[in-house]
């Protein structure tokens, strides 16, 4: 009965993971990122994530305030400490493994 008050608590302690997408309109490399993280939000943050996609164009002011210096770029804002990527984040594992998540979360 303990065991299962502390997998209870576990779970509902999770960390949920905030991240700003920075893309540059509707190329193809910025609609694959976006693509690409809804997927790994999806299918490894189910219900722990948010994401804030932010295109340059319209709000280039953000991006120079957040020193971008490259299109798309993935900022994740937590848990700390911050990380980014960049690309179309198509390399799966590798974005795992910098965000630090396990494929079995």
């Amino acid at each position: 009965m303990n065991n299962d008050i502390e997998l209870t608590t576990k779970t509902e302690d999770r960390e949920t993971y905030l991240f700003r997408l920075y893309v540059a309109g509707l190329t193809p490399r910025s609609v694959s990122a976006v693509r690409n993280i809804r997927t790994i939000c999806s299918k490894y943050l189910e219900g722990r994530s948010q994401l804030e996609i932010i295109d340059i164009y319209q709000q280039p002011h953000l991006a120079s305030e957040a020193k971008i210096m490259a299109i798309p770029t993935l900022v994740r804002i937590s848990p700390l400490p911050e990380r980014r990527f960049i690309g179309d984040l198509s390399i799966t594992e590798r974005i795992l493994a910098g965000l630090d998540i396990t494929k079995g979360v």
